[in-house]
């Protein structure tokens, strides 16, 4: 076995990736540095955890914690030296809060640090420390759900830090879990710390909400353009919105039209983004469709956060990476310094020496009805929910993928009756955004909240509806829940419902390979988790609220 790996969907025969490529694209080698920096943080953790104790200030140590995981999100990095110098820095912080505990009089706990040598010494180090080193399938299983809703909340709280908003709370949650992932847990236990991780996936999700609509204004509604102007261009891709910020600034006046792909469509939402007008819209579709949409735009791409694929050679030297991103061979924008934004002019300049981009679609998109919006709505919803007008309302978020079985998704949408209501958000809504699913009294029928990110919107909206209807539980509302998941941030989204209470989720196209059998009854039977079907029969039980 060269690599052990299964925490997306794509997960080979829905069991692992265990060969010298994952399925993402990841080589074996890099997998295996993802892993060791996982460990190195745990290990770091653990003397952190000690620290505070002692008077320590874990702010710096929350944010490397953060960006560090972000990194080892499916398609954030493949390039090993990043992963190197990341499991450099764990050392050198390690280091500092060893000296520190050391400064109080006191023992510091023994700590395992992997120290990078080569990739032999690797291999060897997981054999011993690796995810397979738990031997107990449903302790291992449980341990590494828990790692990866803790991922999906690094993701969103490295967003919410970047600007400005940080909770102590969060950061020392991930580093008490993380030590605590270290000791012998009981099943009993971990489950119940499951839970924790979905109480705070719930409260990170809320912070970065209140981080992107103080930054950037509450999303409004908004019809997004498709097609393409006659400029050259720059495509931004990923979820970064200060990354979107910066650029728009940065060239406003260069003669340079900037559009959105995958999942950055939603700042077109944004109502301090919406005002460059150079701003013109969204090219292409989900981030797995790239190397075809890639190669037609022609300009320049800024990938910010998750969703790069290894890119083509023939747009490879158009492809920029910033932030927590990064791949062998592609150029990277630094990190900003001195508070100063990040300087984007090589991308722009770049830009000015292409041609336009080919047009792949044309027409319009609706969205923003983030939380915001939908409750400026909510007296219109709730008199449709009340005449009958609106039946039912379907949460269909989550992530896209390569998977044939996804097209059930698109299938669902378009059979579903017409009295009901699409709620969505992610890249899940490429499978059904762009059909011409009318509307019910004037509201569109598929209401988009945005990214992944913005998931939060949806369970706020289903939190203010059950008080609009003054019902005493969550799941009497006419809501279902139809959920597609690729990556760990979906993982972090559905450990955020499952706290909140929602029971009889939709999962698909495949459960997680991660789950043992065990692990996966526990949460079918307490909160009826399941597979998706066949089409027909789903929409019928979703229809009865099955």
């Amino acid at each position: 076995m060269l690599m052990f790996c299964y925490q997306c969907q794509e997960a080979i025969h829905n069991t692992t990736c265990n060969l010298k490529r994952g399925a993402c694209g990841k080589e074996d080698h890099t997998a295996n540095l993802m892993d060791v920096l996982i460990y190195n943080l745990k290990e770091l953790s653990v003397l952190t955890k000690q620290a505070i104790d002692l008077g320590l200030d874990s702010k710096d140590i929350g944010k490397l914690i953060s960006e560090s995981f972000f990194m080892t999100i499916t398609n954030v990095n493949f390039d090993d030296q990043d992963i190197i110098n990341q499991i450099g820095f764990t050392n050198l912080k390690s280091q500092e809060i060893k000296n520190f505990i050391t400064s109080k009089n006191t023992i510091p706990v023994k700590s395992d640090l992997f120290v990078f040598e080569n990739l032999q010494q690797v291999q060897i180090f997981l054999e011993k420390t690796g995810v397979l080193s738990e031997k107990n399938e449903d302790i291992r299983s449980l341990k590494e759900l828990i790692v990866y809703g803790l991922k999906g909340i690094c993701a969103y709280y490295d967003h919410a830090s970047i600007l400005g908003f940080q909770d102590k709370n969060i950061t020392d949650f991930i580093i008490d879990t993380l030590a605590n992932l270290k000791t012998n847990l009981s099943v009993d236990e971990l489950v119940t710390l499951t839970m924790k991780t979905g109480e705070y996936a719930v409260k990170t999700m809320e912070l970065l909400d209140r981080a992107n609509t103080t930054t950037y204004g509450n999303p409004q509604i908004t019809k997004v353009n498709i097609g393409t102007h006659n400029k050259p261009g720059i495509l931004i891709s990923g979820h970064d919105l200060k990354d979107m910020e910066e650029l728009l600034e940065q060239s406003k006046d260069s003669g340079v039209d900037i559009y959105t792909h995958g999942e950055m469509l939603p700042a077109n939402y944004y109502p301090k983004l919406k005002k460059y007008k150079h701003f013109v819209g969204n090219y292409g579709n989900s981030w797995w469709l790239q190397t075809t949409e890639f190669e037609s735009f022609n300009g320049p791409i800024l990938m910010t956060t998750n969703c790069l694929v290894p890119p083509k050679d023939s747009y490879k030297d158009k492809v920029f990476t910033t932030g927590v991103v990064g791949f062998p061979g592609l150029k990277h924008i630094p990190d900003r310094k001195d508070r100063k934004s990040k300087n984007f002019s090589e991308i722009i300049n770049l830009a000015k020496t292409c041609k336009p981009p080919v047009q792949i679609e044309n027409g319009m998109i609706t969205g923003g009805f983030a939380h915001s919006q939908v409750m400026d709505l909510a007296d219109k919803v709730i008199e449709a929910v009340k005449s009958g007008a609106i039946k039912r309302f379907i949460v269909m978020a989550g992530c896209d993928g390569r998977h044939k079985t996804r097209n059930y998704f698109t299938q669902v949408a378009e059979q579903l009756p017409r009295d009901t209501i699409i709620l969505t958000a992610g890249c899940a809504k490429y499978r059904y955004n762009k059909l011409n699913l009318g509307d019910i009294n004037g509201i569109p029928r598929v209401l988009d909240a945005g990214q992944c990110n913005d998931s939060y919107s949806l369970a706020f909206i289903a939190l203010k509806l059950k008080d609009a209807f003054g019902l005493d539980d969550i799941n009497k509302l006419p809501i279902s829940y139809d959920i597609a998941w690729y990556e760990q941030k979906a993982v972090t989204v559905l450990l955020a419902l499952l706290y909140l209470g929602i029971k009889g989720i939709r999962l698909g196209p495949t459960l997680p390979a991660f789950l043992s059998k065990n692990v996966l009854k526990v949460i079918v039977d307490k909160f009826d988790v399941k597979p998706i079907g066949d089409v027909k029969t789903d929409i019928e039980s979703i229809i009865q609220g099955k």
